[in-house]
């Protein structure tokens, strides 16, 4: 991944705490605020009373549209959705499970990061406002809204704000305020719109390897990157269980051996368990939504490729012949079945890099995995991060005689704060 801006690096490390990284929504109507886990927890229990009666509130309304039958009724409760160190598929599977409906009845924007305290915006379709009010979580709250006629569908939010703690930074207090602050200025000119390691799998990446197989047609060889994989970090648990798996191809072992916690792999080991040649089947037992990021991250990793590429013929951010522009800025094709190279000096890297990888566009589309195909799109090779601000320096109370940052930023919907983070601390 190649860095454009000129700052020395701060250094540091991120989620150290759950609390070091914020996120939050923002729409044109609504801005989502982190508030439930940062509070105390006796102020938390007046939080859930509030819930209590704005759920109250909005039951009495749903009751006099019932009585209108317009067949106009809003029949969506809004709510936001504050999570804490929870994955979205989970926080959202164990509201439906609570409320006993299908999770097609809930709709949302966009996902969050996991390790992470979240705020977004969520939708329930006609739901059970007295089993409702009983809803309580550790790790989620919910802050009724309002009622609406629309769903919240995916791809709907427009930015989000990120409010970052990076730590264990050795540098002394002028020195780190005097980079900041010229790093500040510096991605006013905008900094490379890469996808981040998220995207890929988070520390394994390991995503976009499985959906390169997929779209090879090796759908075993894709379980078993997908299985087995490791990387050194892992918790020694898992990292054996992946490789004695490696090693044995024995299923039902592996059943034993995989920590309970890892349900996407348990899930396919118990298929695979009964029906051992039966890879396809096993990649459906994971979520529908979960299945296609692994051929959009791959996808991704042929955009961050091509950017590479730009980077080192010495083009870097700029406009090069047979590129196409939106808001001014150069578009780079997010690679599918519907795409077509571009012109110029533009599609001959989009050749390159596709070629290099042994994939051709034609194998976006899956007739053996309909869901696993992809069309393409594009995507602008630059972002311009927003209201990028210092908010404090202190010292670090985790890490002694290093100091501590607090950043915040706001980012277009799809872009990732990693990103911009590796930019700032070069590391």
């Amino acid at each position: 991944m190649n860095l454009i801006t000129s700052t020395k690096g701060i250094g540091g490390e991120i989620k150290r705490r759950y609390e070091d990284f914020i996120v939050m929504e923002l729409t044109n109507e609504h801005e989502c605020r982190v508030e439930h886990f940062l509070l105390s927890g006796e102020e938390r229990e007046k939080q859930w009373r509030k819930f209590e009666e704005k759920i109250n509130e909005l039951k009495e309304l749903w009751e006099k549209e019932e009585e209108k039958k317009r067949g106009e009724q809003k029949d969506q409760l809004i709510l936001e959705m504050e999570k804490f160190n929870l994955d979205l598929n989970q926080a959202i599977k164990f509201i439906s499970r609570f409320l006993r409906v299908s999770l097609k009845r809930i709709g949302y924007a966009g996902m969050k990061d996991k390790r992470a305290i979240t705020s977004q915006m969520i939708s329930i379709w006609k739901p059970d406002f007295e089993r409702l009010k009983k809803f309580k979580s550790r790790k989620i709250y919910l802050k009724p809204l309002n009622l609406s006629r629309k769903k919240i569908e995916l791809g709907e939010l427009e930015k989000n704000k990120f409010i970052l703690t990076i730590r264990n930074i050795s540098l002394n207090e002028k020195e780190l305020k005097e980079i900041v602050e010229e790093f500040s200025e510096e991605i006013k000119k905008g900094i490379p719109n890469y996808f981040g390691e998220q995207r890929f799998g988070g520390a394994r990446e390991v995503t976009h390897l499985v959906g390169k197989e997929f779209l090879k047609g090796n759908f075993k060889e894709a379980v078993y990157i997908y299985l087995t994989e490791t990387f050194p970090e892992e918790e020694a648990e898992i990292r054996n269980a992946r490789i004695n798996l490696k090693k044995t191809n024995d299923f039902k072992q592996a059943l034993k051996e995989f920590p309970i916690k890892f349900k996407y792999e348990r899930a396919i080991l118990d298929h695979l368990n009964k029906y051992p040649n039966d890879f396809i089947g096993a990649i459906r037992k994971l979520p529908r939504q979960f299945r296609f990021m692994f051929t959009h991250a791959f996808q991704s990793h042929l955009f961050n490729k091509i950017i590479e590429r730009r980077f080192e013929e010495g083009y870097g951010l700029k406009e090069i012949e047979g590129d196409k522009k939106e808001d001014e800025i150069p578009l780079i094709q997010i690679l599918g079945y519907d795409s077509k190279f571009s012109e110029g000096k533009a599609g001959e890297i989009e050749k390159e890099v596709l070629e290099k990888e042994g994939i051709t566009l034609d194998q976006f589309k899956l007739n053996s995995f309909q869901e696993l195909s992809s069309s393409g799109n594009n995507r602008k090779i630059a972002v311009f991060p927003e209201q990028f601000k210092l908010i404090e320096i202190s010292k670090d109370e985790f890490f002694e005689g290093k100091l501590k940052a607090k950043i915040e930023f706001i980012l277009p919907k799809g872009c990732y704060a990693t990103v911009l983070l590796k930019e700032l601390m070069k590391e």
